[in-house]
Parts: structure tokens; C-alpha cells; sequence
């Protein structure tokens, strides 16, 4: 079933599981406020039952760590056992996990488990069919910034999942020139030249390039990475060999509109790597859902 503490610790980034507990709590406490009262109006106390979580669809799953950690927060005595692993491709039908415990704790952290559990699945299922579009071919799909507030680390774990990357985390791992720096710096060459000299040497710089003549620019002041955005294929296959004939170690990356239907035609225009920000933010959540099947003790529900 792989080891789903170390799971988590890798989740959140220098945070650990103890920032996705907080994170999580907060989640709890916007949905429970004063307390379930549907639960505590119609189960009595004592009550307890088994769940299962059983996904209605196919597609890749991602977030079993995520939803045992809510069902522990809300009661710990709650045994959770995942019955796959996160990146297993499922079938309708499918029994992900169950649960066994008190009647309303299971209730209780049964909307945000399978909230979180259905969104990252989804991420996951979408970035398994970007993957898949490009196999055979050397090309590196990664996310986005295009996350939603809050989730992003969550997000990002889930297109790793999927067998995709993570581009920069943040604002603060890399420096990344776009067009509004260009403008507001006065150029390309006057925006790198101002970064490599407050910037440590072990950090990277990407320029996002829309014409020949910014991928020159971007050339001639040492780009480590060039982006070529919401370029056409011929414009990007010129682009991709005058970068590599001038300068093989710098990196080719292309963003910019990219579909299902198009990122191999892109692949094929000789760049290192394919941004995609679709994976986290128009992506079809999961269908999964959790049932009480096997009550021990109390009247049926």
C-alpha cells in the first residue's frame, strides 16, 4: 500500500505534516463550526459503523495520505486502511479505502476527505492524460502557479502523482522574467542584468518570450531557461533550434493555450518542457463517494 507517513511528510514542502494538520483543522472548523448537528440530532452517541470509500468512475487517485489525516484530526481512534495506492488507475467501482469507528466522527470528516480526495484525484487523472499524450518523446510536463489559494501544495503533490513536475513552488524559488517585468524594468537585458546582481548564484533565470527577437534578447543576456509563450509551432520550432544552436544548455520551455489535442504537435517543436496551468485549475474532480455499509452496535442508519 506504500508508506503513506512519509506520504504526507512529502506533501508540504519544508512544512511537513504538521503545516496539512493546521491546514485541515482550519478546513474542519469552517465546515463543523458548533457541531454536526444532523449527526448528533439523528445517530445516537454509542453508534458505530464501517465506511467505505469507493470511487463512480475511472481515473488515477491521489489523496488517500490526505484523507486518512482528516478522519485521524477529527477522531484518532478511527482505523483508516487504504485498500491501493495514491497513482493507481482505478475502475468504477473500485474500494479505495475503509474506515471504521464512531458513526458521527465518520460523518463528520466525510465531506472535506472526500472533497480533498475527489480534487487531487482529478488533478491527477487530467495530468495521467498529458502524460500519456507525450510518451515516447523527451519532453518534461509540469504545472503551474494557477493553484487554488490554499491547496497549492496539495495540488502540485497530485500532478506529481500523475507523473508530471512541479515548476517553481512560489514567487521565492526562482526568478521567472515575464512581460510585465520586462516592462517595468525597461527590457529583458535591463531585468536580468538587475537579478543576477541581487540574486544567489546557485538560483536560476527563465525569461518568458513572445517574439524571435525577445529570444535573442533573452540569448544574449544568459537565460538559463526561455519560455516560449502562446507561440505558433513554425515560430516555436525556430525558436527551439535557435536557442539549442546558440546555446544547447539552456532549457526550452513552452506555455501558452496548451490542450490534450496539441501538446504533442508542441513536443515536436524541440522543446525540453511543456507548462501546463489546466492541470490545477480546470480539472474535473473525481467522482467518489463513501457509504456506511456494516454497523457494530446502535440502530441502523
Amino acid at each position: 500500500m506504500g508508506n503513506y507517513d512519509t506520504e504526507l511528510s512529502a506533501i508540504v514542502a519544508g512544512g511537513g505534516e504538521l503545516a496539512l494538520r493546521e491546514q485541515i483543522k482550519s478546513w474542519l472548523a469552517e465546515d463543523i463550526g458548533t457541531g454536526d448537528i444532523s449527526s448528533w440530532a439523528t445517530i445516537p452517541a454509542e453508534s458505530r459503523s464501517k465506511a467505505v470509500i469507493h470511487v463512480k468512475e475511472d481515473g488515477i487517485v491521489a489523496g488517500l495520505p490526505v484523507a486518512r489525516l482528516v478522519f485521524q484530526i477529527v477522531d484518532p481512534t478511527i482505523a483508516f486502511s487504504a485498500q491501493i495506492a495514491d497513482g493507481a488507475a482505478v475502475t468504477k467501482g473500485t474500494v479505495l479505502a475503509e474506515a471504521e469507528g464512531r458513526t458521527h466522527s465518520l460523518l463528520t470528516g466525510e465531506r472535506l476527505a472526500l472533497n480533498l480526495l475527489q480534487r487531487l484525484s482529478g488533478i491527477a487523472t487530467k495530468t495521467r492524460q498529458f502524460v500519456a499524450a507525450l510518451e515516447g518523446l523527451p519532453v518534461r510536463l509540469t504545472d503551474t502557479r494557477k493553484t487554488t489559494p490554499g491547496h497549492r501544495l496539495l495540488e502540485k503533490y497530485a500532478v506529481r502523482v500523475g507523473g508530471g513536475f512541479n515548476h517553481r513552488l512560489g514567487l521565492y524559488d526562482a526568478v521567472m522574467i515575464k512581460d510585465n517585468h520586462i516592462k517595468g524594468a525597461g527590457g529583458i537585458t535591463q531585468a536580468a542584468a538587475a537579478a543576477r546582481a541581487k540574486i544567489p548564484h546557485t538560483m536560476k533565470i527563465e525569461v518568458e518570450t513572445e517574439t524571435l527577437e525577445q529570444v535573442d534578447e533573452a540569448l544574449a543576456c544568459g537565460a538559463d531557461i526561455i519560455m516560449l509563450d502562446n507561440m505558433g509551432h513554425e515560430q516555436m520550432r525556430q525558436a527551439s533550434q535557435r536557442i539549442k544552436s546558440q546555446s544547447p544548455h539552456v532549457i526550452v520551455e513552452a506555455s501558452g493555450g496548451v490542450r490534450l489535442e496539441t501538446i504533442r504537435g508542441i513536443a515536436a517543436c524541440g522543446v525540453d518542457v511543456i507548462s501546463v496551468g489546466g492541470l490545477t485549475y480546470s480539472f474535473q474532480s473525481l467522482d467518489i463517494s463513501l457509504d456506511l455499509n456494516e454497523k457494530k452496535g446502535g440502530p441502523s442508519v
